[in-house]
């Protein structure tokens, strides 16, 4: 009977050393290392964040992927809503240049080809001022500006995809105040000093 009682303790005991255990890392040589590290068995409770999810919503509807993210972000941690304006107030921007400037590449065209008797209709008399050689000039600058917009235009698109699947990589991203990293004196087995590096996880 006594027997089984102290197979029963030392289960008990192995059980619960278990639970508690640390595994240590020890490099010894000049100077001793050693590394605590606690592993625990319990499943992962952060919910997984789909990069994939982000970046596709970003590239249907531009910010969707941002607003996405945000949603996923634990409490107290920087939001990414507020890019969204941004991304929105510059495609307005570069949407307003584009549109502008291909209007007076249009209206160049059409007075130049006007004033060359190619087709009929009415001029435009913001272009009286000039000759033909001034509308040409003037036709080359439009259609600069207007291939710039179109770039600026792509450039922010792709831009908010990529940043949507960045910000989707770091939303799980711990950089909170509760991991600790020490470097301590130690002893190993009593009779050599050396260092300790501890990594804490609160």
């Amino acid at each position: 009977m006594k027997i089984a009682w102290i197979i029963c303790i030392f289960l008990s005991f192995s059980c619960f050393s278990q639970d508690k255990a640390y595994n240590y890392f020890s490099f010894r040589g000049n100077t001793n290392f050693q590394l605590p590290l606690e592993f625990k068995e319990k499943g992962d409770s952060v919910k997984p964040h789909s990069i994939l999810t982000a970046v596709l919503l970003s590239t249907g509807v531009p910010g969707a992927g941002q607003i996405y993210n945000h949603t996923a972000m634990p409490k107290g941690k920087k939001k990414a809503f507020w890019k969204v304006p941004l991304i929105y107030a510059g495609l307005g921007a570069t949407a307003y240049f584009l549109v502008s400037n291909h209007n007076e590449v249009t209206w160049l065209r059409e007075e130049y080809r006007l004033r060359l008797g190619l087709e009929g209709g009415k001029s435009h008399d913001q272009y009286d001022a000039y000759d033909n050689t001034g509308l040409l000039t003037l036709h080359g600058q439009y259609q600069t500006r207007r291939d710039l917009s179109v770039l600026g235009m792509s450039l922010i698109y792709l831009i908010q995809i990529a940043d949507a699947g960045v910000e989707a990589h770091f939303v799980n991203f711990d950089i909170s105040k509760d991991l600790s990293l020490a470097i301590e004196p130690t002893m190993v087995n009593y009779d050599t000093a050396g260092l300790r590096l501890s990594l804490n996880f609160r």
